[in-house]
């Protein structure tokens, strides 16, 4: 499951692993207390962040904008797909818009291509007494 939460609300047994997804440290937080891992190249390109903050770009916009990001450059998120696939993910944004950010739509680009992927193929056993 993925999940997206605030980096400076409280840990959880439920978050699994925690990824950092914004390009400039949070303020207030210390690197020790992330208890997880802070994955920069995986946010949105500096001009789009920008524009996104200053108003010239809406969260539709915004969201097409990062996702054909995310296209051009699967090997920024191949690693948390691998991570989503094992277990829990909880991806931490400092923003305080808890649904109209970046995390949001990482979260969805994952899903959607965990979708794509499929069922992990399970190895098939036959029985032999029919043979």
């Amino acid at each position: 499951m993925i999940r997206c939460k605030r980096v400076y609300a409280s840990i959880d047994a439920q978050d699994g692993q925690r990824v950092l997804v914004d390009r400039l440290w949070p303020r207030n937080v210390r690197k020790d207390d992330l208890h997880g891992q802070w994955l920069r190249e995986v946010a949105p390109s500096d001009a789009l962040r920008k524009a996104f903050h200053a108003g010239a770009v809406d969260f539709a916009g915004f969201t097409q904008r990062y996702r054909q990001e995310l296209a051009a450059h699967p090997e920024h998120w191949y690693a948390l797909l691998d991570l989503a696939g094992k277990g829990d993910l909880t991806l931490l944004y400092a923003g305080k818009d808890t649904e109209h950010n970046n995390a949001q739509v990482l979260a969805q680009w994952l899903e959607d291509e965990l979708e794509r992927r499929g069922p992990a193929s399970s190895p098939v056993c036959y029985a032999t007494d029919n043979l």
